[in-house]
């Protein structure tokens, strides 16, 4: 039985003119802010700042968005959707059942950097944008004014975004169309810059310039913005992405152009610190140009930590990340706030300001961990594309170029180590160590479980419903089973039902919540294993469902009271004259880890670190939506399959063995 139909793609995500409108300010707040740092950052990695030099770098650039982000996110990552969603865990879900174990490790290494990295965007962009103000008064306050910002920012998010996101696209095509505007107004300073087009300018600089990695570092900061545009395709769709990301395209390579030739045009007299995308702006556009650069940097920084919270959401239903508390501040898809993850991402903002304290300093810092996100996206796409049976003389030659490419720039960005990379690598090994220990612990775990076929104790559990010489426990009790299998059940809840205190009620079932591959998946199946007394439901969640387990259980019993399979009818006799319905009590069985001598030297680690982690985890009763007033929690230890011990010697009062 489904309990709904899986959900089909939005209105705004089939190809319109207001769908366009809407990706705008979605999707492309990252890339669409990177030429506030980009070219400032080419003008400090360069020796020597003439013509060859400009135009070698703006034609990296030209030919770093058509590689990079067109071919490989935009024609061919956005085909690897998984039901209409999009991101590097989306794509792993996608391909994980017929892949090789070890495939997680490139899911969990792409995630973290990519949310490490992530940390660094807020700061950036809006750094970037309040500095404009230096253009009015040298002495402006920046970093203050920046941390509020900040603050507010992060402040909001539990209001929900759904509102203020409704002028976020109108408010992007205008930020866009200046930069355009701005770009064209500048060209003719120097207009064999457009020879930039030919990727013979950008071959020659970096074979011939012997500082071409500080080039690539700084140039790679264009297409940053291109994991986060495949991530968001759930919200867009794949059709607006493409036709909108023609004008994106169009306005950034024309503003690139235009601060470009003006620096060639002013090479000569270039003032020390000086950013190109407001020297190109008229001193009367100054103000609303750093007015438009403030509020798309704040779009930016929206649209990134929206999306931090969907990885972390994902995060958390592949099993690679505690459980924590998630609110829904709309019925919106993708509309929802996790508190200690936007805590988190503050304290880090304000940290990475105060330790960089200026937008040139990040620049230093900013790309590295993204390229190992990318390098992990074209690993799982050659996998994907493999089990889709794309022809080898495709797939390999896509694998080759880009894993040479994004190699390239890796190495590239790797001198930014010690020049503050370190920080976002920092930030991305400890994500990659919960994900890593969260996972594996997970597996030890589920390898402890003792697995029984329930069809053996039908006869047991029939005559305990029946002894009215043991007290009843309740009307309804639900357990809460890690097993699939219809007629698989944990041994811990049978001891539990019969050996520990026999739980005495009229009906037992068996829920089980089984998370899918696929992102909205919302279904239950249900089957009678003994008439009028034993039952098992297994709730099939997508990964980007939430589990609400006490409101869709709630669902799953009216449909099965209307239809005549299920009764609520209270075991109580007064209760039942009043027509008072029968109670449920929810069992959750809390297994215990206790480090032992069978465990190996890693597993003890991995456990180890899984107990001090636990500690951010909602309990399971809270991370399942349940109604706490009536679950009800079992303690038993983790290992309770038998294993082989040394045995033990008895010897009589004397000390002689028997």
């Amino acid at each position: 039985m489904a309990l709904n139909s899986e959900t089909k793609q939005a209105a705004h995500n089939r190809l319109s003119f207001i769908g366009v409108i809407v990706t705008l300010g979605i999707v492309f707040g990252d890339i669409g802010t990177s030429p506030l740092y980009v070219m400032k950052a080419i003008v400090k990695a360069g020796s020597t700042i003439n013509a060859e030099y400009i135009t070698g770098a703006v034609s990296c650039i030209i030919w770093t968005l058509t590689l990079q982000t067109t071919i490989k996110y935009v024609l061919i990552a956005l085909r690897a959707d998984n039901k209409g969603e999009g991101g590097i865990l989306a794509l792993y879900a996608l391909i994980r059942r017929h892949s090789r174990r070890w495939f997680y490790l490139l899911a969990i290494i792409g995630a973290s950097t990519l949310v490490a990295d992530g940390v660094i965007t807020p700061s950036i962009t809006v750094l970037s944008a309040i500095e404009g103000l230096r253009a009015y008064e040298p002495e402006t306050p920046i970093i203050p004014i920046c941390l509020c910002i900040i603050t507010v920012l992060f402040f909001i998010q539990q209001f929900g975004t759904n509102a203020i996101g409704r002028f976020f696209g109108p408010l992007m095509f205008v930020w866009f169309t200046m930069m355009g505007v701005l770009g064209i107004g500048h060209i003719a300073d120097f207009l064999p810059i457009l020879k930039a087009f030919n990727p013979y300018y950008a071959l020659e600089l970096l074979i011939h310039d012997p500082e071409w990695f500080l080039i690539l570092g700084a140039v790679f900061l264009c297409t940053t913005g291109a994991e986060a545009l495949y991530s968001d395709l759930g919200h867009c769709g794949a059709q607006n992405i493409r036709v909108s990301w023609v004008f994106v395209k169009s306005m950034l390579i024309l503003n690139y152009l235009g601060q470009g030739a003006w620096i060639i045009n002013h090479a000569d007299s270039l003032a020390p610190g000086v950013n190109p995308f407001y020297a190109i702006m008229p001193r009367s556009f100054l103000f609303f140009g750093i007015t438009m650069a403030t509020i798309a940097a704040i779009i930016a920084s929206q649209a990134l930590i929206s999306g931090s919270f969907t990885i972390f959401s994902e995060a958390m239903n592949l099993k690679f990340w505690p459980r924590q508390k998630i609110k829904y501040t709309t019925d919106v898809k993708g509309q929802l706030y996790i508190p200690f993850v936007n805590t988190a991402l503050y304290v880090l903002c304000i940290l990475v300001i105060l330790f960089f304290e200026s937008s040139e300093n990040m620049e230093a810092a900013y790309g590295l961990a993204i390229t190992i996100t990318m390098l992990m996206t074209t690993f799982l796409l050659f996998a994907y594309l493999g089990q889709r049976r794309v022809s080898p003389l495709i797939t390999i030659p896509f694998v080759v170029f880009f894993i040479g490419l994004e190699g390239i720039f890796f190495i590239a960005n790797m001198f930014k180590f010690v020049h503050g990379g370190w920080v976002t690598m920092l930030m991305a090994g400890v994500m990659f160590v919960v994900m890593y220990v969260w996972h594996n612990a997970k597996l030890i775990r589920s390898q402890q479980v003792d697995v029984r076929d329930i069809r053996e104790w039908y006869g047991v559990i029939s005559d305990i419903k029946h002894d009215t010489t043991i007290a009843k426990f309740a009307t309804n009790i639900v357990y809460m089973s890690k097993l699939s299998g219809t007629y698989d059940i944990e041994q811990k809840i049978l001891y539990s039902i019969i050996h520990k205190h026999p739980m005495r009620a009229d009906h037992y079932i068996l829920l089980h919540i089984d998370y899918q591959d696929e992102p909205q998946t919302l279904e239950y199946e249900f089957t009678t294993l003994i008439p009028d007394t034993l039952y098992r439901i297994n709730l099939k969640l997508g990964f980007r469902v939430q589990p609400l387990v006490n409101h869709y259980f709630r669902q799953i019993i009216e449909e099965l009271v209307a239809s005549k399979e299920f009764t609520l009818d209270s075991c109580y006799p007064s209760l039942e004259k009043h027509g008072i319905s029968g109670n449920f009590i929810f069992v959750i069985i809390n297994r215990i880890y206790a480090a032992l001598n069978h465990f190996s030297k890693k597993e003890r680690l991995i456990m180890s670190l899984y107990s001090l982690i636990a500690h951010l985890k909602l309990s399971m009763s809270r991370a399942l939506g349940l109604d706490t007033s009536n679950v009800f929690i079992e303690n038993v230890p983790l290992v309770v399959k038998p294993h082989r011990l040394r045995p033990i010697k008895r010897v009589d009062n004397d000390g002689d063995s028997l």
